[in-house]
């Protein structure tokens, strides 16, 4: 029997839960890429020419964050990768807001979400969570607490969708009062 590090549990949940984001919301812009490149000329950031090659490159570098996580040497690339992109998006997010531009959609994937300061704060803390799983020591899972990080993963992932449903209606119901 393989004697778990705690720390190696709480690392292969939050691997699973940061590869479900980026899954879904890889997802969704490769379903929606016309709609998508739309949410990046939106935020104003990039000379027109480059807004479609950069949202290739975005969802290229989701597809890419999430594939590395599968494997065990990419795993900390992978997740660099992710921190890397919501700190990024965080960032493009709280310029668009000090503009005052709270109106455009994010762009996330899922629920249509006005920007706002919440955002922002959420793609810090899935930053952080994203550090934490790269700092925690993975070692080897037997097949039950692989189980057990997998679902682990996946209620904090469903919890999230929970959450940014909440937060897409109080940010609905501000901007239409």
């Amino acid at each position: 029997m393989i004697e778990v590090n705690p720390a190696s549990l709480v690392a292969a949940a939050l691997t699973v839960f940061i590869s479900l984001i980026f899954a879904r919301a890889a997802w969704h812009k490769m379903g929606e890429f016309t709609e998508f490149t739309g949410f990046v000329a939106d935020y104003r950031l990039l000379p027109e020419p480059l807004v479609i090659p950069v949202s290739y490159g975005i969802v290229a570098a989701e597809v890419v964050a999430v594939a590395l996580q599968f494997i065990p040497a990419g795993r900390p690339f992978g997740l660099a990768i992710a921190v890397a992109m919501l700190l990024l998006y965080g960032y493009s997010m709280a310029v668009n807001i000090r503009r005052g531009r709270i109106t455009i959609e994010c762009g996330c994937g899922g629920a249509a979400q006005p920007l706002s300061w919440a955002l922002v704060a959420r793609n810090g803390l899935l930053a952080a969570f994203g550090l934490l799983a790269t700092a925690l020591p993975m070692g080897s899972l037997g097949p039950a607490d692989a189980v057990a990080a997998i679902v682990s993963g996946f209620a904090l992932w469903v919890a999230y969708l929970l959450i940014e449903q909440i937060l897409s209606n109080a940010s609905l119901a501000r901007l239409t009062r």
